[in-house]
């Protein structure tokens, strides 16, 4: 399969100076049209035990624009830029989109991966779900209008649920006119959607320590999907997070950060 490129990914990187410098870090991967900028509550907290490192993966956040969406290509830019960073070991966290980056990051280099945390997703193909995103961001890229309000009540066309469109506001940035404009590869990823939706990348199970955490109120990991997330994922852990939807960690914070923290500790206390 022909691939493009690896990118040079930005990321934050986070680390309290009462951390664990010796333990594993933590690394964080964001859904779809997401980027490391949504985790930063997020990191305030795991970052007062071990180091974290949250990427914002190609064609979003502040990480370089280019074609090509799969899998095995967006995996391969993380397991790259831990290798530039010299870490050896990592926690892999991935949300959405983002969980398929780690799960196909955990089967393709099993040795990088000290635990794996999935966040609402199984590692299954998806049926077409975003054309009215598209057609919001869109309208923005070609309208590109002066104000944060102005281009709300363009996604409003196409998006009713206001808590969708502040979502993909964090995409939006002032350009050198002074018009609100994209951030994100809008045409890569669209063009690349069809692999966004797919399987992961990956022929074999991971075999090591697995969380998946799922919402209640969500549709993303069903009970239909659990004998194939078993296949690739047998020593997988699944909780479901009360009174959350997709977006789990962002509508129930304290629990998401509480069992992610709560995961790896346990996995340090074994290791020590």
């Amino acid at each position: 399969m022909n691939t493009t490129p690896s990118l040079d990914l930005h990321f934050i990187d986070a680390a309290a100076p009462e951390a664990d410098a010796t333990k594993a870090p933590l690394v964080v991967l964001h859904g779809l049209l997401g980027s490391a900028d949504n985790w930063r509550s997020h990191l305030k907290v795991w970052q007062q035990k071990r180091r974290v490192i949250a990427v914002d993966l190609r064609n979003h956040g502040r990480s370089p624009h280019a074609e090509g969406m799969t899998y095995a290509e967006l995996s391969r830019d993380v397991i790259e830029l831990l290798a530039r960073e010299g870490i050896k070991r990592a926690h892999i966290l991935g949300h959405s989109m983002g969980g398929k980056v780690a799960i196909s990051l955990a089967r393709t280099a099993p040795e990088i991966t000290a635990t794996l945390i999935v966040g609402d997703i199984a590692p299954v193909r998806y049926q077409h779900g975003h054309d009215d995103v598209f057609a919001a961001l869109d309208a923005v890229r070609q309208t590109r209008p002066a104000t944060r309000r102005d281009a709300d009540a363009l996604m409003a066309e196409h998006v009713d649920a206001r808590p969708t469109r502040l979502f993909l506001a964090t995409n939006l940035v002032k350009d050198a006119d002074g018009a609100m404009a994209l951030r994100v590869g809008l045409e890569e990823i669209r063009n690349g959607y069809e692999d966004v939706i797919d399987e992961p990348a990956g022929e074999r199970a991971f075999e090591g320590p697995t969380l998946v955490l799922r919402g209640a109120d969500s549709h993303y990991v069903t009970d239909d999907m659990l004998p194939t997330l078993r296949k690739v994922l047998p020593k997988a852990r699944l909780v479901t997070l009360k009174a959350a939807g997709h977006w789990l960690h962002a509508d129930q914070p304290e629990a998401f950060q509480q069992a992610v923290e709560a995961f790896i500790d346990a996995y340090d206390e074994q290791r020590a």
